[in-house]
C-alpha cells in the first residue's frame, strides 16, 4: 500500500513560490493499476517522485508499504563518469541483487553492446533511455513508476518494453503518465486527473482521458499558466 495524508509540495526559486500538489489524499492498493493524466506542468512526474521518493514532500506524510521503484527510465539515477556496466552493478549493489544477474539483465535488454562498457557521459539520448529502462526492470519491485518513456528506441524496443511491462504490470502495482490515452489503456485499469494541484480519480482510464481532454478544452487558458 501507498498513502499520501495531506500532501502538498511547493517549490521555491528565484523569490517565487509555487505549490504544483495541493494537500493531496489517497490510497493506492497492491496490484492496482492505475493511469494518471494531466498537463505539461500540472505535477505529474513531481508526484511519481514523491511516490518513488526520490524527492520529499514540503508538507504531509507519505507512508509506503510496498518496495517502489524510481520513476522507470530515470536517467538522473546514473553517475555520468561511470561505464553503463559499473553503473547497473552499483545500483544491483544499493538493492541487494545479484550483480551478474542484473548486468546479464541489462546487456540483452538494453543491446548497448560495447558501450555498455562506456561512460554514461558519451551516451546519445537513446542510448542513456535503453539503459535506464534495463536497469529500474531489472529490479524486482512491488510497484513500478513509468513516467513518459515507453516510446523511446525503436520499434523492436519498443516492443520489448511493452511485452516486459505488461509482465510486471501482472505481479505487480503500476503507476503510469502519459499523454497517450491508448498508452494509459493498454496499461492501466483505473484513472485519475491531476488538475490545479489536486489529484481526482475514476473508475476508468477512459473516463480520466475524457476529463482531462474536457479540462483542456474548456480552459486553454490553464495549461499554458501551469506550464
Amino acid at each position: 500500500m501507498i498513502e499520501f495524508d495531506n500532501v502538498s509540495k511547493t517549490y521555491e526559486r528565484r523569490g517565487l513560490s509555487r505549490r504544483v500538489l495541493d494537500r493531496l489524499s489517497f490510497r493506492i492498493e497492491p496490484g492496482e493499476s492505475l493511469a494518471i493524466c494531466g498537463a505539461n506542468g500540472a505535477g505529474k512526474s513531481t508526484l511519481l517522485r514523491l511516490i518513488g521518493g526520490v524527492e520529499h514532500p514540503t508538507s504531509g506524510q507519505i507512508r509506503r508499504m510496498m518496495r517502489t521503484s524510481w520513476p522507470i527510465g530515470f536517467a538522473s539515477c546514473f553517475h555520468a563518469a561511470m561505464t553503463g556496466a559499473d553503473n547497473a552493478r552499483f545500483i544491483a549493489r544499493i538493492y541487494q541483487h545479484d550483480e551478474a544477474q542484473v548486468l546479464a539483465f541489462v546487456e540483452d535488454f538494453a543491446q548497448l553492446g560495447v558501450y555498455l562498457d562506456q561512460p554514461v557521459e558519451t551516451y546519445s539520448s537513446g542510448m542513456t533511455a535503453r539503459l535506464a529502462f534495463g536497469v529500474s526492470l531489472a529490479i524486482d519491485f512491488d510497484c513500478y513508476l513509468v513516467d513518459e518513456v515507453t516510446g523511446a528506441g525503436d520499434v523492436r524496443f519498443r516492443r520489448r518494453c511493452e511485452a516486459e511491462l505488461l509482465a510486471r504490470r501482472d505481479r505487480a502495482t503500476l503507476i503510469m503518465t502519459s499523454h497517450d490515452p491508448y498508452t494509459l489503456e493498454l496499461y492501466c485499469k483505473r484513472g485519475a486527473v491531476l488538475y490545479a494541484g489536486a489529484l481526482t480519480f475514476f473508475d476508468t482510464v477512459t473516463e480520466a482521458c475524457e476529463v482531462h481532454h474536457a479540462l483542456q478544452m474548456r480552459s486553454p487558458v490553464a495549461e499554458h499558466l501551469q506550464a
